[in-house]
């Protein structure tokens, strides 16, 4: 087993979150109201020094000056809280200082091959095109999953103007400042009015995203190369671009980040997006097997001095047996497929598919990460082979139904991948409801992860979703609160309620990856399971008809020590 991990309850939030700074919520968990009612806290990646993506890009591992201090991680140590953050194993930003090297230095620089060089990787598998990459042969990249249209690609200007198309699989942007008629002026002997006249042209098509192709240089097509090169030389780019698994530099990099996260106080470190760092010509660009095993293993050789536990990553379908395979290797998993399946049980008022793999989950000895909401969305693509096709699409149109906006697997249409939408509006926003899915979650076998927003019962956030445009689908889940709404949700007995619930989940000694679960036969509509170890006892029995349900614990004398009843 990789490394040992409690169980406890784990926060999950952005630094901004909970009053806007990672000391608010420092402060906010001290409170008698939160007090015991987390043991970790899985802060999102904006902690780090990042730009794009909420935290996901990131440019370098030290922390975010607006919203972090290391003091804060102190105290939070000091209140016993560990923590989990965030890897990106497979990308780093283009405004990192490795890419930003490339960029000045072009050939010369050591960073050359940090980042994947497209026309080096596809040499001898395809055709150069006219617009300078390699156009693979289809044989050789019809295993490959891109997750946006085209090939993914950046092209790179070096300062000796040569273009060099870098790998890209997710976010990319290049952008040029608005050229002055006096720029025109200075590098050639246009006249004021003219170069202003051409000067609002270029900007326009600029604007517009249009290729320079479409300039009308009318009498000035001698201009052309000169002014072209001002252009493409202040060129701006933003993204994520795909870091070279097997260059020295990049593990040296690994190496380092995983020190710094240790050094922070990390215990656990969930890798994101590290199944598509692995690429071979004509191999899967996702779960390429063997060498995301591999990665993995070689990771792994990194953390395990360090004390720090992996969580690797992975959506997949629940048919694929990806989480076995994960757990078979001795890893820690998420468990995707838990948000669903409470929803399902609900909506069916069977207990049928939750049980089922709350006993796989135990007979199996797979240990997972389990959640309700989080900063993406309620998983459905994993569930495929978990439920049938019809139950799934029936959990899609019910949340939809309620607010929620479907995501489909990047652009892909009609093939779902998740809903967006904070989970208490996924619930049709029922208390009853709400507080019965998080006494579930929390008998689940696993260590709980519990968003922020679903503490707070919080509702879908559609002027977000709006303000944020294109691909905002997911800000639906990720409002800030302030102190004045924290202050008032405190006061809430949703609130309240859940928080007695967490108190006595990450207090009593019943429940860990070395505790015993037993699960009753009862009707579909009933659940009753119990926690055992050292002769503590936590019992649930919960209907999911009438919704009501009870929570007690029992010290090894066998007197009673909580008692959670709700009708």
């Amino acid at each position: 087993m990789k490394n040992k991990i409690n169980a406890n309850v784990m926060l999950n939030a952005y630094p901004d979150s909970l009053g806007g700074t990672l000391n608010e919520i420092t402060g906010l968990l001290s409170l008698d109201e939160l007090k015991d009612a987390f043991g970790a806290f899985y802060i999102l990646p904006s902690v780090f020094n990042t730009d794009l993506d909420r935290g996901f890009s990131v440019i370098d591992y030290e922390l975010n000056d607006l919203l972090a201090r290391r003091d804060d991680l102190e105290r939070l140590k000091a209140l016993g809280i560990e923590f989990k953050f965030d890897f990106i194993l497979n990308h780093g930003s283009v405004l990192s200082p490795q890419f930003q090297d490339l960029l000045q230095k072009g050939g010369n620089s050591i960073y050359k091959d940090f980042f994947i060089d497209w026309n080096k990787f596809w040499t001898g598998y395809g055709t150069m095109t006219e617009e300078g990459y390699i156009q693979p042969e289809e044989k050789y990249i019809r295993d490959m999953f891109f997750r946006k249209k085209g090939l993914p690609i950046l092209m790179v200007r070096f300062p000796n103007g040569e273009e060099v198309p870098y790998w890209n699989t997710f976010y990319q942007k290049v952008s040029y400042p608005k050229i002055d008629p006096q720029d025109i002026m200075k590098m050639t002997k246009i006249q004021y009015l003219t170069a202003e006249k051409l000067s609002s042209q270029i900007n326009e098509i600029l604007e517009s995203e249009q290729s320079l192709k479409a300039v009308n240089w009318g009498d000035h097509v001698e201009d052309k190369e000169t002014i072209l090169e001002f252009i493409e030389g202040s060129r701006r780019y933003l993204g994520q671009m795909d870091l070279n698994i097997n260059s020295p530099l990049v593990w040296d990099f690994y190496k380092e980040t995983l020190a710094r996260l240790a050094d922070y106080g990390a215990t656990i470190v969930r890798l994101d997006a590290f199944a598509y760092a692995p690429k071979k010509p004509g191999e899967r660009n996702f779960l390429n097997d063997p060498d995301t095993w591999d990665l993995l293993n070689d990771i792994q050789k990194l953390a395990e001095p360090l004390n720090i536990t992996l969580l690797p990553e992975i959506h997949s379908k629940y048919e694929e047996k990806i989480y076995e395979l994960l757990a078979q290797k001795g890893y820690m998993t998420y468990d995707f497929f838990l948000p669903g399946l409470i929803i399902n049980a609900f909506e069916s008022q069977s207990k049928k598919v939750l049980e089922s793999w709350a006993r796989e989950l135990t007979t199996k000895n797979i240990r997972t990460v389990n959640m309700l909401g989080c900063h993406d969305g309620i998983p459905l693509l994993d569930l495929k082979g978990l439920l049938k096709e019809e139950e799934i699409q029936q959990l899609i149109d019910t949340v939809v139904e309620r607010g929620g906006l479907v995501k489909d697997l990047h652009g892909q249409k009609n093939v779902y991948y998740q809903v967006n939408a904070t989970y208490y509006s996924a619930l049709g926003e029922n208390d009853m409801r709400m507080l019965l899915a998080r006494a579930i979650q929390l008998f689940m076998p696993g260590k709980p992860q519990v968003w922020y927003l679903d503490l707070f019962a919080g509702v879908n956030d559609y002027e977000a979703v709006k303000a944020s445009g294109v691909g905002g689908h997911k800000e639906i889940n990720r409002t800030n609160l302030n102190r004045e709404a924290i202050k008032s949700g405190l006061k809430k007995e949703i609130v309240k309620r859940q928080l007695a619930l967490l108190k006595f989940r990450n207090t009593f000694p019943a429940f860990g990856f070395d505790s015993t679960m037993h699960i009753e036969d009862e009707q579909q509509n009933q659940l009753t399971w119990s926690w055992q170890k050292e002769g503590y006892r936590a019992v649930l029995k919960a209907d999911l008809i009438s919704l009501e349900f009870s929570v007690e614990g029992f010290q090894p004398d066998g007197c009673k020590t909580f008692n959670f009843k709700l009708k």
